[in-house]
């Protein structure tokens, strides 16, 4: 049960540590915090719920609808290149940004910035959530592949699951969290630039990548 454990812990962060959307946005989000622990906990969940998808035998199933893998992929490529000219309009025509952590807001402006919160909150929630499920890599890796992987622990693959479910959460939350030790290098817009731009190229190159494979 443990070296099974173990060995779902390696995989699974063999499969989760790769600069890919999902990453980019988890660490962007976790340089500007806000909702970091939200947007840690939805990529956590999520990859949970496809680790046991694909532990459960579904993984299996979902290889008989190659039409499913094939509607996931154009969506997602839309949305990765989409995603990824709003990226190089930021880095093209700054707002000025840069990384400031300010004391708690003043009391007459606590209302407008609860308010900016609540606003802010579902643009975030769904790009995250579309960064994940959009993408078919996603299912490849985790679902057929850890799956598969899995299957061949026998009764020990449950154990395989938590770990590579212990995998993520660590990722996850520890690139959010930990972003902030970034913050030294990215206080100036200049620098916000160069990240937009780099996550702009990224984001188009993997939307690319979905339309041209086969």
């Amino acid at each position: 049960m443990l070296l099974s454990a173990l060995a779902g812990l390696g995989l699974g962060f063999s499969l989760i540590i790769a600069i890919g959307a999902q990453n980019l946005f988890v660490l962007r989000q976790g340089l500007r915090r806000e909702h970091v622990l939200l947007v840690a906990a939805i990529c956590a969940v999520s990859d949970g719920l496809l680790i046991v998808l694909g532990v459960s035998g579904v993984g299996l199933a979902l290889q008989a609808l190659p039409w499913l893998l094939s509607a996931v992929k154009w969506a997602g490529a839309a949305f990765l290149i989409g995603y990824g000219v709003l990226a190089a309009r930021r880095a093209l025509r700054p707002s000025g940004e840069v990384l400031v952590v300010d004391a708690a807001p003043a009391p007459a402006q606590a209302g407008s910035v609860a308010v900016a919160v609540r606003t802010q909150t579902m643009p975030v929630v769904l790009t995250c959530l579309a960064l994940t499920w959009l993408n078919p890599h996603v299912y490849l890796d985790t679902v057929f592949l850890l799956g598969s992987v899995a299957s061949t622990h026998g009764d020990a693959r449950w154990a395989f699951a938590g770990g590579a479910l212990v995998a993520s959460v660590v990722w996850f939350f520890g690139l959010a969290l930990g972003a902030r030790f970034l913050s030294p290098w990215l206080s100036t817009p200049r620098a916000w630039r160069v990240l937009d731009g780099v996550i702009a190229v990224v984001m188009v190159a993997l939307g690319l990548s979905l339309v041209l494979s086969h």
